[in-house]
């Protein structure tokens, strides 16, 4: 049996979010992320040389979460994939965007202080929270602390 693994994604809300339905009514969660690069310099250190921006987007009960848990400035962890598609723009032309859709979104640890909530969810069956508190899931709220944030 093969650990199964994704595309990642780390770096910055750098807009505000924002939610907004599909045409097939499903929830949209958006926002511009950035993130920062580095040249690796002959001495050891790092040196920023920029930072490469591009889109973010979840969608469903996730885009719902992630638009509540989400603001400008923090830093993330995401799992999914990259999506290339053609944008018409007014002028008639085609623009190729980009952009990452993330199937997993999380708080980058080792850049967020934030507190863990465990307690039961609603909807939840005693038996679900059982095999939760026994360590088979990871079922977890995120709230980041406030002024938390090193970026």
């Amino acid at each position: 049996m093969s650990v199964r693994t994704q595309q990642s994604l780390t770096g910055y809300i750098a807009s505000d979010p924002k939610l907004t339905t599909t045409s097939h009514g499903a929830a949209r969660f958006y926002a511009r992320i950035g993130q920062e690069q580095f040249r690796h310099l002959e001495d050891g250190s790092f040196e920023k040389v920029g930072v490469e921006y591009t889109d973010l987007v979840q969608f469903h009960k996730a885009a719902e979460r992630a638009y509540e848990q989400f603001r400008r400035g923090d830093s993330f962890v995401a799992e999914g994939y990259t999506r290339e598609y053609d944008e018409p723009q007014p002028d008639g032309t085609v623009e190729h965007r980009e952009q990452f859709v993330a199937k997993k979104l999380g708080h980058d640890t080792a850049r967020t202080t934030y507190t863990v909530d465990r307690s039961r969810p609603r909807g939840r069956t005693a038996d679900q929270a059982a095999v939760r508190d026994a360590g088979a899931t990871a079922d977890r709220r995120v709230t980041p602390s406030a002024g938390a944030l090193a970026l």
